[in-house]
């Protein structure tokens, strides 16, 4: 029985759950992104179908990438479920709190707007797949690439490159040729999710930082061997919740028609010429965002009804502008709790089963 793509017997177009494939079950979920997760009996295999909002089939490109790079299908999932749990947790307190579904695309159809919260999500979901290729790389767990060996000799007076680095480099370019193929015109929309894909790949590059570990008698740490490391992924996720923040509004710009730069003839421009053009690090969109105050299924949106709100608070996770003007309810639950713990050698931890009473606020 083999492979072709990765998927034991699969033709590609299956969209289902519970398919019965060689007499196998087959059960294929939406992970994010696009990324579908397929599991056989009791096993765990996960295999990738495609990465891209429009549920498009994966290019011939991606599957020659996947071929060529054994072992980097995982990783490409740990990064997409990466980024999920990371844009809910950015957003957990805003109106939109990055909600998943079941259905076709993981994110909904926000992904099919041009607001801010779609910039946010392609290039998260960019960076986790760049952040996920790169650590893989030096863990052993791609047959491709390895360590970047490529900084060694001095580095300074008191230290010297050595050490597993962690191939950046590898990730980047890697995320750049799999998830930017997916993206097809020269539309404002095409320029935004390459952009934005860009600004997620970049974030995770510029946040690297060096670490070292010393050498001498007695920890006098008299020579340091450093190397270079990634980020955490939260530290990536902060970052581009503040360029979400700061986000820059663009209109489709076209330098004129000259065949030799054809390249650079489609660009994008702020739409205020008193603003200064976004860097390649920014995030932009073109268009406004819904309210999300109210649940649209044109718009894609669940609405703010039933979220638990913070009523001592005037951010934004406070009941007056979580809930968008339309009140709260109040209830009481009683929690049971493990506390006071109690190790004991060895091996026993012993605890108290504590009950408390807690107060939720709610969205009417």
């Amino acid at each position: 029985m083999g492979y072709g793509y990765g998927v034991w017997g699969v033709r590609y177009g299956i969209w289902g759950v519970g398919y019965e494939i060689w007499g196998v079950e087959c059960k294929i979920q939406a992970l994010g992104y696009g990324v579908w997760e397929v599991r056989y009996g009791s096993g765990n295999w996960d295999v990738q179908l495609v990465l891209e909002p429009g549920l498009q089939l994966l290019s011939r490109k991606q599957r020659r990438l996947i071929r060529q790079n054994p072992g980097i299908l995982h990783s490409v999932s740990a990064g997409l479920q990466s980024a999920v749990r990371e844009c809910q947790w950015q957003f957990r307190n805003r109106r939109w709190n990055c909600p998943t579904s079941q259905g076709p695309n993981i994110f909904g159809k926000i992904v099919n707007r041009g607001c801010r919260e779609t910039a946010f999500i392609f290039a998260i979901t960019s960076a986790g797949v760049t952040h996920s290729v790169a650590r893989s790389c030096s863990e052993g767990s791609i047959e491709s690439c390895t360590c970047d060996y490529r900084r060694r000799g001095p580095g300074g007076p008191d230290w010297h490159w050595g050490g597993c680095s962690d191939n950046i480099d590898f990730g980047r370019l890697f995320g750049r040729e799999f998830v930017d193929s997916s993206e097809k015109g020269r539309d404002l929309r095409f320029l935004m999710n390459l952009h934005n894909n860009e600004a997620g790949r970049m974030t995770v590059f510029s946040e690297m930082r060096q670490e070292c570990k010393c050498h001498g008698m007695s920890g006098s740490c008299t020579v340091r061997t450093c190397w270079m490391r990634l980020p955490t992924f939260r530290a990536v996720g902060d970052v581009l919740k503040d360029r979400f923040d700061g986000a820059s509004r663009v209109i489709y710009g076209n330098k004129g028609s000259n065949r030799a730069s054809r390249v650079e003839l489609h660009h994008l421009e702020p739409e205020n010429p008193a603003h200064k053009p976004p860097s390649p690090q920014d995030l932009v969109y073109f268009e406004k965002s819904p309210n999300f105050c109210t649940s649209s299924g044109k718009m894609g949106t669940a609405g703010t009804a039933g979220r638990a709100c913070n009523s001592s608070s005037p951010g934004l996770d406070g009941c007056e502008l979580l809930c968008c003007g339309r009140g709260f309810r109040t209830r009481t639950q009683r929690v049971t709790e493990r506390c006071n713990c109690t190790f004991h050698w060895c091996c026993h931890v012993s605890c108290l089963n504590c009950t408390n009473t807690q107060v939720l606020h709610e969205c009417l």
